[in-house]
């Protein structure tokens, strides 16, 4: 957990108190941080000037921007911890949410994601737009808390919290919580984050003397299964979808949700737990000199051997730059420091490196096994699409994977995830999953109307469930597949089944870009170009766009062809504001990534 303080100029410390509670935070579990705040704010809630009335504190608003629905779900569960506490709060999306309302927030509890290269979720764009204009209220009256969520794998590690937390202090509110940074290891970060903001409202109740009505928690999901406590579910199929030549690994596979309780809808995503390669740990503990037999204490307390912490508790391939910083403590190594210092440069050594990297580049000598483990996050859940309708398929999950297989500054490299589900697992694998809703990517509810779907590569994966759904309801509604891929004889995944559907008409038209093929690289968004008219007729009947794929590049392309046919097309160059009421009315969704 990160809790980043604000600069030492905004702040009544001088540089000795404020070195010292900056080393002091950082010393902490979140537990320890979320005691240390509730325990703070006790001591001095009495003496905390223009405390809001019980009223105000019973007026919380829960307001979340997501785009994959991780945030969604942290929401409903703070929703339910305040309730346990006597505390009313309503959930928000920020794609819904009324922009004048923001002024008349008394408690406002932000939790936004961040995604690509320091961008908001689709659903919080107009409302960061609105916040960074001059048209933002004066928020004097507000006292507010920011979670943010993000992967410190990407430079602009979770921005768009950090953004919230500044302007919301810069327009006069009151922060009743430093932010807390989430890593892709959010649960124990998150929990403390709620817990302790938790802690300030409820105790500030107390300072009014007022007692608060327990209210009962939500009522539990229908499963006992869920990101912490996943399922321990077996495999039924894995299948090559790719053709004999081909440059492309993408495996379907199908897993056993039977006796899970879990259920899951068009757009969510299947959460696997993978393990790490041995060849890559064996790599790692002999550059090391370790033997993997030592014995280490993990980060939740439990005991084991070293091996088996870096074969399923730690990440181990991609380096961030907290793990380097930490690292960079014990290495005590003049070069590593230098580096961590000079962004650019950093930048261009994270990029395709792993920890055997770091460790061979800068060696510590003096480097414990409990120490090297102190320095490494845990071992992220991979999510994938879901490629299935359970409506089709009871009591299975199907998803559709590339195996990453790459060579960079002279080593093999391959994503952990994915060659864990391409090759080390079998049928009497115990995989664990879960079910992650997305409330951002869903089917219409109206099954009349038409969609238009754009997948590439593995990108296809929901468009899978989409149609197998719109199949079973018997959906009226019109549906337009754009595909694309390297090569039409090799990478045409899921062909049988797109042909059926074009056969039976549930599937009204389908365009395909193999980029491969020919001279001059063709892309979905060329296809788009090539049928701007119709796409414009299409959306112009009320139809639905999804995309789905890579966000740093196609889903941007995609993007700016959206704009160009829109502007040609209805000649009204108000493009922008017809695309941004598309996605403000749900009618143009996104799952990249």
């Amino acid at each position: 957990m990160q809790i980043l303080l604000p600069e030492r100029s905004q702040t009544p410390l001088n540089d000795d108190q404020y070195y010292l509670l900056q080393q002091f935070f950082s010393t902490l579990s979140p537990e320890q941080a979320a005691w240390v705040g509730g325990y703070v704010t006790g001591r001095v809630a009495k003496d905390l000037p223009a405390l809001p009335s019980a009223a105000d504190i019973a007026d919380i608003t829960i307001l979340v921007g997501s785009q994959t629905g991780n945030g969604e779900t942290l929401a409903e569960q703070l929703h339910s911890l305040a309730a346990g506490r006597g505390l009313k709060t309503t959930v928000k999306k920020m794609g819904d949410y009324k922009l004048p309302q923001l002024k008349a927030e008394k408690n406002l509890l932000v939790i936004v994601s961040t995604y690509g290269e320091g961008e908001p979720p689709d659903n919080a764009r107009e409302l960061v737009e609105y916040l960074f204009s001059k048209r933002a209220p004066s928020l004097k009256k507000m006292h507010f808390a920011v979670l943010g969520l993000g992967d410190s794998g990407y430079e602009f590690f979770c921005k768009t919290g950090i953004d919230f937390d500044r302007r919301l202090e810069e327009l006069g509110a009151t922060r009743i919580h430093p932010r807390v940074d989430c890593d892709v290891d959010y649960e124990s970060s998150a929990e403390a984050w709620m817990d302790a903001v938790l802690n300030v409202l409820s105790l500030r109740l107390e300072a009014n003397s007022q007692t608060a009505e327990s209210a009962p928690p939500s009522v539990a999901s229908s499963s006992v299964y869920s990101r912490k406590h996943p399922f321990p579910a077996l495999l039924l199929e894995n299948i090559v979808l790719n053709g004999r030549g081909s440059l492309k690994e993408t495996h379907h596979l199908e897993f056993s949700l039977e006796g899970s309780g879990l259920s899951y809808e068009p757009g969510d995503v299947l959460g696997v737990y993978p393990t790490n390669a041995p060849d890559v740990i064996d790599a790692l503990l002999q550059t090391l000199h370790f033997a993997g037999t030592e014995w280490v204490t993990l980060d939740d307390g439990k005991e084991g051997f070293l091996y088996d912490a870096l074969f399923r508790h730690y990440e181990i391939t991609a380096i961030t730059r907290p793990v380097m910083q930490k690292y960079a403590l014990l290495a005590n190594n003049q070069k590593l420091d230098q580096l961590l210092h000079d962004k650019q440069k950093l930048n261009d050594y994270l990029y395709g490196r792993e920890m055997i990297d770091l460790v061979t580049d800068f060696p510590s000598g003096e480097l414990s096994p409990q120490a090297f483990v102190g320095c490494l996050r845990k071992l992220p859940p991979r999510a994938y699409s879901i490629a299935s309708s359970l409506k089709q398929h009871p009591d299975e999950v199907h998803i559709t994977v590339a195996a990453v297989r790459y060579q960079s500054h002279g080593r093999d490299r391959k994503g952990v995830g994915s060659t864990y589900l391409a090759e080390r697992i079998d049928g009497d694998t115990i995989i664990p999953v879960y079910i992650d809703r997305n409330n951002n990517f869903k089917l219409p509810a109206d099954p009349d109307t038409p969609i238009i779907m754009i997948g590439p590569g593995t990108g296809i994966a929901p468009f899978r469930a989409f149609v197998e759904e719109r199949e079973a309801i018997g959906a009226p509604g019109k549906n337009w597949l754009f595909f694309g891929d390297q090569h039409f004889e090799t990478d045409f995944l899921y062909q049988a089944e797109w042909l059926r559907y074009l056969k039976s008409g549930l599937l009204t038209r389908m365009d395909v870009a193999f980029s491969r093929d020919q001279e001059q690289k063709i892309y979905v968004h060329h296809l788009m170009a090539e049928h701007g008219k119709e796409l414009y007729a299409w959306l112009q009947e009320g139809a639905h766009l999804y995309v789905c794929g890579d966000g740093k590049c196609m889903a941007h392309d995609v993007h700016q062809e959206l704009l160009n046919i829109v502007a040609a097309e209805s000649g009204t160059g108000n493009a922008e504001d017809y695309i941004a009421d598309l996605q403000r009315t749900k009618r143009y969704q996104r799952d990249v990534y």
